[in-house]
């Protein structure tokens, strides 16, 4: 209930911080945070985030140019997670091409033989060709 920041990180030394388009309330993606990401975020106003496959400090959109201007910063009532929400400078903020990482819903009504549950595109396109824009650097999301 206080007005001190202090962010209560996992034992790996992270938080979830989940990312929204300002403009339009879309959650774009979920990331994660060490405490040195989070300073970064705040000084810089720039989205900033740990890697756990890569085990290093990011800045968003410091490949693509589609970087993340953060216009507000929630914390929830235990401050173990963020929600930042941000302006994009440019058409999307996933790896693989669309403006949302969740561009799938889980069907709730339909599930094949063995009982899963499908998915349907709620982005019918990509965005932007991710091939182009990441050429020659490993992409960090498992498919």
């Amino acid at each position: 209930m206080g007005d001190d920041l202090a962010p209560r990180f996992d034992a790996t030394g992270l938080l979830p911080a989940i990312v929204v388009d300002a403009a339009t309330g879309q959650i774009l993606m979920l990331g994660q945070m060490n405490a040195e990401a989070l300073e970064k975020t705040i000084v810089t106003r720039q989205a900033h985030f740990w890697s756990r496959s890569r085990q290093a400090l990011w800045r968003k959109g410091e490949h693509s140019g589609f970087t993340q201007t953060v216009e507000r910063l929630l914390v929830d009532d235990d401050q173990d997670a963020v929600i930042l929400f941000v302006r994009v400078s440019g058409p999307g903020s996933c790896h693989v091409g669309f403006k949302s990482c969740f561009y799938r819903e889980v069907d709730l009504d339909s599930r094949d033989a063995s009982g899963l549950a499908r998915l349907t595109r709620i982005e019918a396109e990509t965005a932007f060709d991710a091939d182009a824009v990441y050429a020659g650097l490993p992409n960090p999301t498992k498919l």
